[in-house]
């Protein structure tokens, strides 16, 4: 008994150890290599592909070695490749890997993580069904399952311990090597845990009848159907909910930590034990969840409303996963097939995830999936609830074509109120138009997710006046009008292009060169709107991340370089270090300045840029402009500029709405190497 018990305390604290490093390594590796790449969405989403690809071959692993070698073998051949692993230790990406202009980025990110986190990931991903199978093997009458609810706690842990105990205390250089001593404690546990696995009976003497007493029935292919389902849809919804939230409602930051913590937190309770989850209980708030979560969607008063939807999606997010994740609990197999149901659902989870994070954004041309999430859940939830009865079915499947009807209004509602709708990776672009109450003026605007990405008058008299955050009494409109009034040519950059508003500044000889990675933008910019095309400076545009871009041109010269790039309200941090201001300053004329826009609701990134400055030996002035004009197309704007010429920033017309930025005690300088959303925050 005290064996086992030794036994059942290496097995949980190494599947424990195993689930907290496999959560903590995606980010560390993804911001070592994110300055390198741009910083753009595109290098999450590979490490995303990638990590869940890897899981997925180290489930298979599982499966395969528990079917087809003796347990002595496993053990065996594990203890091997565990051993192994720690060659590839410590997970510091690298100077190799950073890229040349001509490299395939894509091809060059998989290949960077394959060889420095592949092998120890892929060790990680095989514990918790490997382990677990073995405590079926050896330990008499062990609660198995209760150790993915475990593991499941650990990667919760891990979430929360990230954002606000590890990233904004310790550089990605210590986080990677400190990451690497866990790794090397967790190897220490996995072969001491493998040593005692061989050492048992079951390994030295066979298996005999236990072997048999576990297989039990084979899971039947209508089985694995609901395993992948339940599993895919869990995945589904949590990716559509968390984009729905973050870019469509409120991008606060550290937001999608609330609904993977939620989603988190059902595996933990449904495997900890059954009667967390019960099918009669979940029945009507079942029902009622999903009819006014897909009602919510098509419905504008709900929709985008902070107080009401973001509790609702939440809500439907923790009473729809305990639907399914308790469902897949309830259908859990013999413990001889426990490899071949966490294979399911890692292949489910994989699906998911890619169906609703890579494929939607590319076929839809807004937030459907979420939509279709809530029609697909219906029709599970009449698949499960026939054996509570036909009138159990029948009502669900009567809730399953609700939420269809919803979902048209959805799509119809979504195409009647906006000019053009479009969607790509990066994020949902609508065009709409609207009347000013006073002037009667027709405005036409841009909105990236929930943000106004730029306005402009349709009457021809109006389309060149600046509106939104570029008006003639903002930090940049202040600076520009200064420089225009003077009769040598200037040339601005911008990255950022929005619908290109500060073109409207340019006059005869001057150019102005733009650097915008999403085309879409540019697309419409181009097409819906006319500061680009009534522009009489020369107009350059720079396809790509902006950083990168600059860190391979020649350098351009420019009297004024304008950082204004947000994705929804977001700031992109790479734009705004020591390493991306250096790079801004090759590119300025010797008293050029940088303007960084910092109107923001949720960051205070003014004493960041501030100390930037202050790195760099040169002067800063932080100006607000305070306006709300809906009838002029004009918000309270934030800029702060920074320049080597002192006296410019400390003349007349910044001096007026000159405010001071107030230091955050204790904040650090922002790096390639370093950064902490969580202090600037409001």
């Amino acid at each position: 008994m005290t064996r086992n018990r030794s036994l059942l305390w290496f097995f949980a604290g190494t599947i424990f150890t195993s689930a907290f490093l496999l959560f903590l390594v995606q980010p560390i590796i993804a911001k070592q290599i994110l300055p390198w790449f741009g910083g753009s969405a595109m290098v999450w989403t590979l490490c995303m592909v990638f990590f869940q690809s890897v899981l997925l071959v180290g489930y298979a692993y599982s499966d395969w070695i528990t079917s087809h070698l003796a347990p002595i073998n496993q053990g065996r051949l594990h203890g091997a490749i565990i051993v192994a692993s720690l060659l590839s230790l410590p997970i510091v990406v690298g100077v190799d890997w950073k890229p040349h202009p001509t490299d395939d980025p894509a091809y060059l990110i998989l290949g960077l993580l394959l060889v420095t986190i592949g092998l120890p990931y892929f060790l990680l991903s095989t514990t918790g069904p490997l382990l677990q199978s073995w405590c079926a093997l050896t330990i008499q009458n062990a609660t198995v399952y209760r150790l993915f609810s475990l593991s499941n706690l650990a990667s919760l842990l891990a979430l929360v311990s990230y954002p606000f105990f590890i990233e904004p205390w310790f550089s990605t250089l210590v986080q990677a090597i400190s990451w690497s001593w866990v790794y090397t404690l967790f190897v220490i546990l996995s072969v001491v845990s493998i040593f005692f696995f061989t050492h048992h009976p079951c390994c030295t003497e066979g298996i005999g009848s236990k072997e048999n007493e576990l297989k039990g029935e084979k899971p039947t292919v209508k089985m694995l159907f609901m395993w992948l389902s339940l599993a895919g849809m869990g995945s589904w919804l949590l990716v559509a909910i968390t984009n729905h939230i973050t870019q469509n409602i409120a991008s606060v930051p550290f937001f999608w930590i609330l609904p993977l913590g939620l989603y988190l937190l059902t595996f933990v309770l449904c495997f900890e034990r059954k009667g967390w989850y019960d099918r009669r209980r979940y029945a009507l708030p079942l029902v009622l969840i999903l009819v006014i979560s897909a009602w919510g969607l098509q419905d504008g008063r709900i929709l985008y409303n902070l107080y009401w939807a973001v509790p609702l999606y939440l809500g439907a997010l923790f009473l729809l996963c305990m639907f399914l994740h308790g469902e897949l609990a309830s259908r859990r197999p013999a413990l001889g097939y426990l490899t071949r149901f966490y294979l399911m659902l890692s292949l489910g989870g994989a699906l998911g995830g890619v169906l609703a994070g890579v494929v939607a954004p590319w076929i839809f041309s807004s937030f459907y999936e979420l939509g279709i999430a809530f029609v697909l859940i219906g029709l599970l939830a009449a698949l499960v609830m026939r054996s509570l009865g036909q009138s159990a079915m029948v009502a669900a499947l009567v809730v399953m074509m609700a939420c269809g009807w919803f979902f048209y209004r959805q799509v119809e509602v979504g195409y009647a109120s906006s000019r053009v709708l479009m969607r790509n990776f990066y994020g949902t672009l609508r065009v709409l138009e609207r009347t000013t109450p006073e002037s009667g003026l027709v405005v036409r605007s841009l909105i990236h997710g929930t943000i106004k990405h730029g306005e402009q008058f349709m009457a021809n008299e109006k389309s060149g006046l600046p509106t939104t955050y570029f008006g003639h009494s903002s930090g940049i409109g202040l600076m520009l009008d200064r420089l225009v009034s003077q009769p040598k040519p200037i040339k601005l950059g911008v990255i950022g292009l929005g619908i290109g508003t500060l073109a409207t500044y340019g006059r005869v000889g001057d150019t102005i060169r733009f650097y915008e990675i999403n085309p879409q933008v540019l697309e419409l910019a181009q097409r819906e709107f006319r500061f680009l095309g009534e522009s009489r400076a020369k107009i350059e545009i720079s396809m790509g991340d902006a950083r990168l871009s600059l860190e391979r041109e020649e350098p351009q010269g420019f009297d004024v370089l304008v950082v204004d790039a947000f994705s929804s309200d977001a700031i992109p941090v790479h734009l705004i270090t020591r390493e991306a201001l250096a790079i801004y300053r090759t590119h300025l004329k010797p008293m050029g300045v940088v303007a960084y826009h910092v109107s923001n609701r949720y960051l205070d990134l003014a004493p960041v840029v501030k100390m930037l400055a202050e790195d760099a030996g040169m002067g800063v002035v932080s100006v607000v402009d305070f306006r709300e004009d809906i009838n002029f197309s004009l918000n309270t704007t934030h800029w702060v500029l920074v320049s080597r010429d002192r006296e410019l920033l400390q003349s007349e017309e910044f001096r007026k709405s000159a405010m001071e930025i107030k230091e955050i005690p204790g904040m650090k300088l922002w790096t390639n190497d370093f950064n902490n959303l969580f202090q600037v925050l409001k």
